[in-house]
């Protein structure tokens, strides 16, 4: 049994005369802003300090980096938070793959450079809403946000009692 014989192919490795099947460049003039993920507490207690919005699916808190903050400008900063009251690890994990989702989806055209964006699961609607509903929640959410519509912010300096912290 003889191989089939190869097609005969150009020096760009595609047959001679065929255009190549798709750019993966974006295109001219189009800047896709870089995310990257929230991993230090001190950011998570900033942005809970800052301004928030609520949404039926989940919380967002968002701020304005200074430049004393150490990250670039040109970036997006985003954290996820699910607490015990979502349920075991199960259901929060399951609840912050559907909040990373929403995110990495909305982020890129909603959120602006140069801001921290939290998204706090809630008990029995993360892990449960529809996911459309979800990314029209973050589309209301951060467009509110950024129009001056949000919450009051939390006054600095109040640490909510918990279980550890003394009754």
């Amino acid at each position: 049994m003889t191989p089939p014989e190869a097609p005969a192919t150009g020096p760009e490795g595609r047959d001679p005369g065929t255009a190549p099947a798709v750019s993966v460049c974006p295109a001219p003039g189009v800047v896709k802003p870089v995310i990257t993920v929230l991993r230090k507490r001190a950011d998570f207690l900033r942005a809970a300090s800052a301004q928030r919005m609520s949404a039926p699916g989940f919380l967002v808190q968002a701020r304005k980096r200074g430049d004393s903050d150490g990250a670039p400008a040109d970036v997006i900063r985003v954290g996820f938070t699910c607490s015990k009251k979502l349920g075991n690890a199960v259901a929060r994990n399951r609840a912050k793959r559907r909040l990373r989702e929403v995110a990495r989806l909305g982020l890129p055209s909603l959120g602006l450079p140069g801001w921290d964006y939290v998204l706090v699961g809630r008990p029995e609607a993360t892990a449960t809403r529809d996911f459309a509903a979800l990314q029209a929640d973050l589309a209301r959410a951060i467009t509110d946000l950024h129009a001056g519509r949000s919450l009051k912010p939390r006054p600095l300096g109040e640490v909510p009692k918990g279980r550890r912290r003394g009754k």
